[in-house]
């Protein structure tokens, strides 16, 4: 069975504040207000294309804005009708996503009652300084109060990230993920930051005083961050935003590839091969990992083994059943 997403877009709708990285057009490419009838169209589509049991597995998802602290008649309509697929058992839930500060008991008791199963909350980081100077409106205390209801209530809890904020370096990410992992969230989802014409950080961009980070050192920091959640059971859903959408005809500066995961595992498995080759020496060197992750052992266009020559170890790729994500062997070519 696949989990599968309705995925809706509540463009800015409700949100309190304009966050320095925030052009929500841009990214979800949606100019109008979604409506009862676009979930009913949606829930329709996505039926028509699934099994029962594809469907019966998957979640009506309301993404973007801040969907909590929309209009209250407005947020009702769109639950109740996802609620009538929920309620006849066609999908197992909702998903929503909205700011720390768009949680309260109240709204907590809303959710439950329409069939609400998860609730992502966009953190970004977990450093009042960081958060104060993106004009994010919320602090970290009110991340973590948050936290703490939603699972009182028993949601699926997820945390959403930023890397490369204005004022933030690597080190604020780390600690970020560290206060992350102790929040013990099911899911983590990691958005680089990217600059989209028309906000403060195109402003800021533009000017000199923020220079956003590439896509090396962005892989570089992920590669880093995503052991971190997946090592202690904490699923990472998405690294990166989606391709598409008109973040492609936004886009000013940053970390945005449309494989951007696929770079940073890729770079996990450079990482760890590397170290374990250089406890060996230069030679030549098959590296064993799953049938289902040569690619990423290999790198886009070869480029984990274009390094690896250029650091004096000649290696080949090969599948091998039992490995696990992550795992490689090493065996000398004599």
């Amino acid at each position: 069975m696949r989990h599968v997403n309705i995925a809706l877009f509540v463009v800015h709708k409700g949100c309190p504040h304009m966050c320095s990285f925030c052009n929500q057009r841009s990214i979800s490419g949606s100019q109008e207000d979604i409506t009862e009838a676009d979930v009913h169209a949606a829930a329709q589509t996505a039926i028509a294309s699934l099994s029962l049991s594809d469907a019966a597995g998957g979640e009506i998802a309301f993404f973007g804005g801040s969907f909590t602290m929309v209009e209250r008649s407005y947020m009702l309509s769109l639950l109740e009708a996802a609620y009538e697929y929920v309620e006849k058992g066609i999908f197992k839930g909702i998903r929503i996503s909205t700011r720390p500060d768009g949680i309260s008991r109240e709204i907590c008791e809303i959710l439950k009652k329409y069939g609400v199963t998860a609730v992502e909350l966009g953190a970004q980081s977990l450093d009042d300084r960081v958060l104060i100077l993106n004009e994010r409106g919320h602090t970290a205390e009110q991340v973590c109060n948050a936290c703490a209801l939603l699972k009182e209530y028993g949601f699926e809890l997820g945390l959403q990230m930023m890397t490369g904020l204005y004022g933030s370096e690597d080190a604020d990410s780390i600690k970020t993920a560290e206060k992350i992992i102790s929040l013990a969230p099911d899911t983590v989802r990691i958005y680089p930051t990217v600059v989209i014409k028309g906000t403060r950080l195109h402003e800021l961009m533009q000017s000199g005083e923020f220079v956003p980070k590439g896509i090396p050192e962005t892989v570089e920091l992920c590669a880093r961050l995503i052991p971190m959640f997946e090592n202690v059971g904490i699923r990472v859903i998405r690294v990166g935003l989606h391709s598409g959408g008109g973040v492609e005809e936004g886009f000013a500066g940053g970390a945005y590839h449309p494989a951007l995961r696929e770079l940073c595992e890729g770079r996990i498995y450079y990482n760890y091969a590397l170290g374990e080759l250089e406890k060996l020496g230069g030679g030549s060197y098959t590296l064993f990992v799953a049938p289902c992750e040569i690619s990423k052992m290999t790198g886009q266009k070869k480029q984990n083994l274009t390094g690896l020559r250029e650091k004096g170890y000649d290696c080949t790729v090969k599948g091998k059943d039992g490995l696990s994500k992550y795992e490689v062997e090493i065996k000398v070519i004599k």
